[in-house]
């Protein structure tokens, strides 16, 4: 961008006219200055699809919106761990708003996944942040590369919507840094986007719309920010405060009294028009930078087209849970019954901003009978409540019983799960999972397939034969859940999420949405599977989880270290079965040499990998420096320890294949700083100290008590100064910690 036309333009610019900048025209729209030629930009919502505005309308107006494709939720696609699906996802989104004149998509959202309670998960990728950030950096690049630029949200801490706008997410540093804010780094260094929004939330009582440390200090100085930062809609409070933390852009605007909120600040002096010219430079580059190009009328945008590929991506990503007596693929000699009122209104899409007014909507119903029009069906139960109809259950019951199998729609209704609100259980209405009893006690081949926004419990699981997990799947959902139950598609996708048993057995149970005004992550960074490994508790699934129509065998893993700084892994995988698949090689590191609190593992890699049956595939990866370190808080740095890994290959979380262990010395030792408080167990291990413990005559002491193993044992774990109950003197203390130390 030519710094030399936005410094033109800035100095052209009158004290009113910046502060219309800083501040959104209305809902959707930059303020234009039109006697400078400077256009307004519009966005929108977009994370599964385009929800622009076709007129006048607020920020909640659905009906109104254009027509375009409904593309299956994050919640799924992150199922997928197939970043290149989800580029292509990101660079269809990009036609969609290329065509529509809409400059900036109000998406990815990549808030972890903290709780299977929060209303807002179907739009989040995960629980682990490595998943949201390389799928969310595969977004943005696909959304990008049309010219169109992103806003990745929302920054940060954001994970749940019952007081959003004012509750406090109180959080220490290393877990902020590890666990909430690493999918955002990743984003911001190795995608650029052009906008980041910043959260209504607080950290730790500081509202993040007036953060300098989160806007500035780690945003842009550290990770080298170079885009603009806009507010969720309506998080600002002080809109001064905000510009002066580092916040560019208010939306929406409030009108005339943003405007004469920030020219009263500069003439008062409590905003200097330094500070205002940084956020408008922001923003004039985005404006030119994705201002309506000449060429848009000829984008090539072709609805039926994006269908298909909705259709592809809902498939990809498809979790098959439970197939007992590989009752799935179906047959085409079997007899099925079709029960769920889901199978014929089916839920395909989030509520809120993730709302699209959808081109197609195919329902697993009407594909069923395109398929075999005699497929028998029967409602079963009511969308509206949870109360059962004994009418429609005795008539879903009845149509069981005359079946070969019973394949059963089940899940939660919008009204349940959305955006605005978090969810009171994990439970599907009682109307659904009474019925799914009685039908199983009737018939004994019951497959489920269920549409929701993120994990639900299943008290009938053991009374089923099959699960499959298809979330929210877009418009196509008839056409990608029935090739998949088909066998058209043998599925592959995995778990981006544990399903926990109980609600009662998740690590924020009794704090989560506990107050009104705080919400405490006492759990620190166990999230997710973290704190399933480390409490040894129990799920329903585990994190990383899905099965496919073949199966796989892993074999021959290769550690090596390289470039002083890295680790190559390599291992093989097999398809050991008699039908083509895809498999999702996931790859942890257990760190076993730290001295803090960490995770009995994490993830830090995962490959996607296309096997013919026999076929054989070498997966080779490299695990950065970063892969092997924890967040220092004491130093404010990422830190790796010498000593003991393992690399650790599984198919799930629970379902580790292959292991290897590797040693570690990247970090050049310094030795440590000796205090009175120090204990011998790291003395005695550093010989760079023993001619200190000579010269005070410590080595002495410590020779006669280590003669016995259970002296020995116990000096381990004093400190120095304790050294003058075993028989030493403080000069001689004193004279160890001067020596120690030079």
């Amino acid at each position: 961008m030519d710094n030399q036309k936005i410094d033109l333009l800035i100095n052209q610019l009158t004290l009113k006219e910046k502060a219309g900048l800083v501040s959104g025209t209305d809902y959707w729209f930059t303020e234009p200055i039109k006697r400078l030629g400077i256009e307004s930009i519009m966005m929108t919502d977009g994370p599964t699809g385009l929800r622009k505005q076709a007129d006048s309308a607020d920020a909640l107006g659905l009906n109104n919106s254009v027509k375009a494709i409904s593309f299956p939720s994050s919640a799924l696609t992150a199922s997928s761990f197939d970043r290149s699906l989800l580029q292509k996802i990101g660079t269809q989104l990009g036609i969609a708003a290329k065509a529509n004149h809409v400059q900036v998509l109000l998406g990815p959202g990549i808030n972890i996944k903290r709780s299977p309670l929060g209303g807002r998960n179907f739009e989040y990728f995960s629980e682990d942040p490595l998943i949201a950030g390389e799928l969310g950096k595969a977004y943005v690049t696909g959304v990008q590369s049309q010219g169109v630029g992103v806003s990745v949200k929302h920054f940060a801490a954001n994970n749940r919507e019952n007081q959003r706008f004012t509750v406090s997410s109180n959080i220490d540093e290393r877990t902020l840094r590890e666990i909430y804010l690493a999918a955002f780094e990743n984003i911001v260094k190795n995608a650029q986007p052009a906008t980041i929004m910043c959260s209504y939330n607080a950290i730790n009582h500081h509202l993040n719309s007036q953060s300098q440390q989160l806007l500035t200090d780690v945003l842009r100085n550290e990770w080298g920010f170079q885009g603009l930062v806009m507010s969720d809609w309506g998080a600002v409070a002080d809109h001064v405060k905000a510009l002066q933390a580092g916040l560019d852009l208010e939306m929406p605007g409030k009108g005339e009294a943003s405007t004469d909120e920030i020219v009263e600040a500069v003439n008062d002096g409590t905003l200097s028009e330094a500070q205002l010219d940084i956020a408008v430079r922001r923003i004039l580059h985005l404006i030119l930078s994705f201002q309506v190009q000449s060429d848009n009328q000829k984008v090539h945008y072709d609805l039926a087209e994006q269908h298909h590929f909705a259709r592809q991506a809902a498939e990809e990503s498809m979790v098959l849970l439970k197939n007992q007596d590989q009752i799935l693929p179906l047959q085409q000699s079997d007899s099925v019954a079709i029960v769920g009122a889901l199978a014929e209104h089916p839920r395909y899409q989030g509520g809120g901003s993730s709302h699209v007014n959808a081109f197609k909507i195919t329902t697993p119903l009407e594909i069923a009978r395109a398929d075999d029009s005699n497929v028998p069906y029967a409602p079963g139960y009511t969308l509206k409540g949870a109360n059962v109809d004994e009418s429609l259950a005795a008539d879903a019951v009845n149509l069981a019983k005359r079946a070969d199998k019973v394949i059963f729609f089940a899940g939660v209704p919008e009204q349940d799960e959305s955006e605005g609100f978090d969810k009171q259980g994990l439970e599907l209405p009682e109307n659904q999972n009474a019925l799914i009893k009685q039908i199983a006690s009737v018939n004994s081949n019951v497959v489920v397939v269920l549409q929701n926004g993120s994990a639900v419990t299943m008290p009938w699981i053991s009374q089923v034969k099959a699960v499959l997990e298809t979330y929210l799947a877009g418009e196509a959902v008839g056409e990608a859940t029935w090739n998949v139950l088909k066998g058209v598609v043998n599925p592959s996708g995995k778990l981006a999420e544990t399903f926990p048993l109980r609600l009662e057995d998740t690590p924020t149970y009794g704090t989560f949405d506990a107050s009104l005004e705080e919400e405490n992550y006492r759990e620190g960074i166990f999230v997710g599977y973290r704190y399933y490994d480390a409490k040894k508790q129990p799920v329903l699934f585990p994190f990383g989880y899905g099965l496919s129509y073949t199966t796989f065998d892993y074999h021959d893993l290769i550690v090596n270290e390289i470039d002083g700084h890295k680790v190559e892994v390599k291992f093989k995988v097999t398809n050991s079965g008699k039908r083509a698949g895809k498999e999702i090689a996931q790859i942890y590191v257990a760190n076993h040499v730290s001295r803090i609190e960490k995770p009995a593992k994490e993830l830090r890699e995962f490959k996607k990998v296309v096997l013919e049956p026999g076929e054989t595939e070498q997966v080779a990866v490299t695990l950065p420096r970063r892969a092997f370190s924890w967040y220092n808080p004491d130093t404010n740095a990422w830190q790796v320890d010498n000593g003991s890994y393992d690399i650790e290959i599984g198919q799930s979380s629970a379902e580790i294949r292959l292991q290897q262990a590797i040693q570690l010395t990247w970090t050049k030792f310094k030795g440590i700083q000796v205090t009175e408080n120090t204990y011998f167990a790291d003395i005695i291990v550093q010989p760079k100290l023993s001619s200190a413990l000579q010269a005070s005559g410590l080595d002495k002491l410590l020779a006669k008590l280590q003669e016995s193993p259970e002296n020995a044992q116990l000096l381990e774990n004093m400190p120095l100064r304790s050294a003058v109950m075993l028989g030493a003197n403080n000069e001689q203390i004193a004279k160890f910690i001067r020596l120690a130390n030079q």
